[in-house]
C-alpha cells in the first residue's frame, strides 16, 4: 500500500495512493490502507498525488481518499483510464480533477519538477519519476525492472538513464522488493519461449493459464502462444476484460485476437482452446477457484492442464495451495514457474540493482517497497557498490535529504486503516480487537432481572457462541447460570445495589465457568435490567 509523501518549501508531493489485501489478522476485512492523518493535517499545502503506474498497491486507495484530499490526480494514460474507472464507480469523477499526462511527459507541481521515465514492469506505463527540486534531484524508481524483450511499451533505455545520471542525482529512492535476486528477474521474451514449449505438447488437452490481470504484456504473449500453438482464446474473469478493453483504449493490445466466449469454449474439441482465467493467487471468488470447485461454466477433466504464470504473492500460499490440491485431485495437472520458464517478476534482482547504480550514480540511496530485511539489504548492496550514502527508513520516518542529509529528523504518526464494511476505520481499533477476541475465545452473553434491592427478579439466562461444548453445552449453561445467580448473591453492602459491580462480579463468574469446561476465556456480555 505504497504511499510516498516528498515536502519541499514547506509543500508536498504525494507519489502513488496504493491499498493491499487483508490477512486472516483483520477478520471480516478486505481492504487495507495507509492511514493519511500526517498529510491530511496539512492538506492546504499538498499539491497534487502523482500515479507511477496502476497496480493496485499503488492506486487502489485512491477512490477512497481522493474527494478528502481534493488535490489533483496525474498519471500516464492507460493509469488514467484505470483510475478513471475507480472513480465513476465510487461516484466522484465529476468532482475529482484527474489529469492525464503523456507518456515521457513533465509538469510542475509547486516546488517540484516532474517528469515520467519509462520503465519495464509487470503492467503497462510502469514509470519512475524524475523529481526535480531547488535543493536536488530524486529519481522515484516506482516499481521496475530492466527487460530487452518488454513485448508492451517501451522503456528508456541505459543511454537516456546515464543521461539523467550526467545531470546529477541527489538520491535514488529505488524498489526493494527483489533484492535477494542473484539472478536478473528475466524478459517477457522468454517467458514467451517458455509457454510455447510447454503448451505445444499438449495436444488433445485443455489448457487454462492463470496470471495477474493487469500484466498486459503477459496478456499480448499468451494471445501469441494460443495462434502458435492452434487455440483459440477465452478470457475467464471480469478483470481480465477490463484490462484488455482499458488497454486497447490506451493503444495496446492492437492485434490480440477476438476471444470466444466460455460456451464456445467448452464446445471446441479439447485441443483447440487456451482459457486465461484471474484467480492465481488463491481468490475464493475468482475464476481458477471456481473452477476448481465445479462451479464455473469453464470444466476441466483428467488429464488438463492448469499453468500458474505467476508468482506466489507471501501471505497467498495457503490460498493457492487449497485450490492447487483441489485440481489435482481431479487428475488435473499443474505447471509452476518451478517447473518451466512461464513467468518472469516484475522487479529487479541484483544484477539489474547494480546496473541501475551504475547509470543514474546518485549521491543516496533510500530503498524503498520490500519488508525492513529487503531495504537494509538492499542499503548494504548500494555501499557495497560505492553508493555514497545510504539510508534505511520504516513508515512514519521523516528523512531530510538536502541539504546536509541524509538524516532521520523525527518520526510522525503513521499507521493502518481498514474497510470495514462501509466504514473506514482504524486498524487498531476496538472494534478489530473485540472482533479478533470474538474469533479465538467465543462469546458468552448473560441476561438477568435484579431489583432495586440487588435480588435476582428472575432466573439468569447464558447463551453461547464459539465455545466448543457441543455435547456438553446444556450442562455447562445450567452451570453458568448458576454461578451467575450466586455472584449476585454473594454481594455485600453497597455493591448488592451498583449496577456496574454486580454485572463485573457477573462476567467474571460466568467466565470462570466457561474456562473450567473448555479451557477458553471468552468475552462475556451481562445485559443487566432492573426489575
Amino acid at each position: 500500500m505504497n504511499v510516498n509523501l516528498y515536502g519541499c518549501d514547506g509543500k508536498w508531493l504525494m507519489v502513488d495512493l496504493g491499498m493491499t489485501f487483508a490477512d486472516p489478522y483483520y477478520p471480516g476485512i478486505d481492504l487495507v490502507f495507509a492511514d493519511l492523518e500526517f498529510i491530511e493535517e496539512r492538506l492546504k499545502d499538498l499539491v497534487g498525488v502523482v500515479l507511477t503506474h496502476g497496480h493496485e498497491d499503488h492506486i487502489g486507495a485512491v477512490p477512497y481518499f481522493a474527494q478528502e484530499l481534493g488535490v489533483p490526480l496525474y498519471a500516464t494514460p492507460f493509469t488514467a483510464k484505470l483510475i478513471h474507472a475507480k472513480l465513476t464507480e465510487a461516484g466522484i469523477d465529476k468532482t475529482t480533477e484527474l489529469n492525464v499526462i503523456p507518456n515521457e511527459g513533465a509538469f510542475s507541481l509547486g516546488p517540484f519538477d516532474i517528469r515520467y521515465v519509462p520503465l519495464a514492469h509487470s503492467i503497462a506505463e510502469g514509470n519512475a519519476l524524475v523529481i526535480d527540486t531547488p535543493y536536488g534531484r530524486v529519481f522515484h524508481t516506482g516499481d521496475w525492472k530492466l527487460d530487452d524483450e518488454p513485448r508492451v511499451g517501451i522503456p528508456a533505455t541505459e543511454e537516456e538513464l546515464t543521461a539523467i545520471g550526467d545531470e546529477g542525482v541527489l538520491a535514488l529512492v529505488c524498489d526493494s522488493t527483489n533484492v535477494f535476486n542473484p539472478k536478473p528477474s528475466g524478459s517477457e521474451g522468454a517467458v514467451r519461449a517458455g509457454l510455447f514449449e510447454a503448451i505445444e505438447p499438449l495436444k488433445g488437452r485443455r489448457v487454462v493459464v492463470t496470471t495477474f490481470a493487469s500484466n498486459v504484456a503477459r496478456l499480448q504473449t499468451l494471445a501469441e502462444v494460443a495462434e502458435a500453438t492452434g487455440r483459440q482464446l477465452c478470457v475467464a474473469g471480469r478483470s481480465l476484460d477490463r484490462i484488455i478493453a482499458v488497454a486497447q483504449a490506451s493503444g495496446y493490445l492492437q492485434d490480440f485476437p477476438d476471444t470466444i466466449s466460455m460456451d464456445e469454449a467448452m464446445d471446441l474439441p479439447r485441443g483447440q482452446v487456451m482459457i486465461v482465467a484471474t484467480g492465481g493467487q488463491g481468490e475464493a471468488r475468482a475464476a481458477l477457484a471456481r473452477i476448481a470447485g465445479d462451479q464455473h461454466p469453464i470444466k476441466l477433466e483428467r488429464g488438463d492442464v492448469v499453468l500458474f504464470s505467476s508468482r506466489q504473492i507471501p501471505g497467498n500460499e495457503i490460498a493457492i495451495g487449497r485450490i492447487q490440491n483441489a485440481l489435482v485431485a481431479k487428475g488435473i495437472e499443474l505447471v509452476t514457474d518451478r517447473q518451466s520458464m512461464i513467468h518472469v517478476s516484475g522487479h529487479p534482482g541484483r544484477p539489474e540493482l547494480v546496473s541501475l547504480y551504475e547509470w543514474i550514480r546518485p549521491q543516496m540511496l533510500v530503498p524503498v517497497h520490500g519488508e525492513m530485511r529487503h531495504m537494509a539489504e538492499q542499503a548494504r548492496l548500494g555501499k557495497a557498490e560505492g553508493i555514497p550514502k545510504t539510508i534505511v527508513q520504516k513508515n512514519g520516518d521523516l528523512i531530510r535529504l538536502a541539504p546536509n542529509g541524509p538524516h532521520k529528523l523525527t518520526e510522525v504518526r503513521n499507521g493502518r486503516l481498514v474497510l470495514d464494511g462501509d466504514i473506514i476505520a482504524p486498524a487498531d481499533g476496538e472494534a478489530m480487537g473485540a472482533r479478533r477476541r470474538l474469533g479465538l475465545n467465543g462469546l458468552v452473553t448473560v441476561a438477568l432481572a435484579v431489583t432495586r434491592e440487588g435480588k435476582l427478579a428472575s432466573p439468569a439466562q447464558v447463551a453461547s457462541v464459539g465455545l466448543p461444548l457441543d455435547e456438553d453445552m446444556n450442562d455447562f449453561v445450567i452451570e453458568a447460570e448458576s454461578d451467575a445467580a450466586e455472584a449476585v448473591r454473594t454481594l455485600k453492602g453497597d455493591r448488592k445495589r451498583d449496577r456496574v459491580a454486580i454485572a463485573e462480579a457477573v462476567r467474571l463468574a460466568v467466565r470462570r465457568t466457561a474456562q473450567r469446561w473448555s479451557g477458553k476465556k471468552p468475552v462475556v456480555q451481562v445485559l443487566l435490567r432492573e426489575a
